[in-house]
């Protein structure tokens, strides 16, 4: 993909959706990284970044197509950032909403031609109050000229 036809892709809204923390999920997820399980209370603040992959709307696969690459590409995770505002509660829904908010271009003598794909998701309660976001990025190895 061109980088001019790429940037075109910078502000593209993600579908979004609704994320349930489910009680056993929550407690399969805390037993397997080594915190309390509960199925009860608070959820472990992880679930913001869960949710907010689990509602986007798209696959990766989807998301990798939306910039011209496949997982065959090699893409790899970048960086990864939450913000809780407010914790999320097992058992409750969340509505997911994001958008890809940059794309740079760069090049490494020794990588090649690579872009970098931020977006982020945000996560609203049941009555519309932002109770905290995921912000990612994704490298996209270019093997071919562009």
């Amino acid at each position: 993909m061109d980088e001019a036809t790429l940037l075109e892709v910078v502000g593209w809204e993600f579908p979004g959706g609704r994320f349930t923390i489910e009680p056993y999920e929550h407690w399969l997820m805390c037993d397997a990284v080594g915190a309390e399980p509960s199925r009860s209370g608070l959820a472990n603040p992880m679930f913001v970044y869960y949710a907010a992959l689990g509602g986007m709307g798209v696959s990766l696969d989807d998301l990798f197509a939306k910039v011209g690459a496949t997982a065959d590409d090699g893409v790899m995770f970048g960086e990864a950032a939450i913000d809780v505002t407010t914790p999320l509660t097992i058992g409750a829904s969340y509505d997911v909403r994001g958008t890809i908010t940059d794309i740079v271009r760069k090049s490494g003598k020794r990588a090649g031609v690579f872009d970098i794909v931020t977006f982020v998701l945000d996560l609203d309660d049941e009555s519309g109050t932002h109770v905290g976001a995921s912000t990612n990025s994704f490298v996209f190895p270019r093997r071919k000229s562009t």
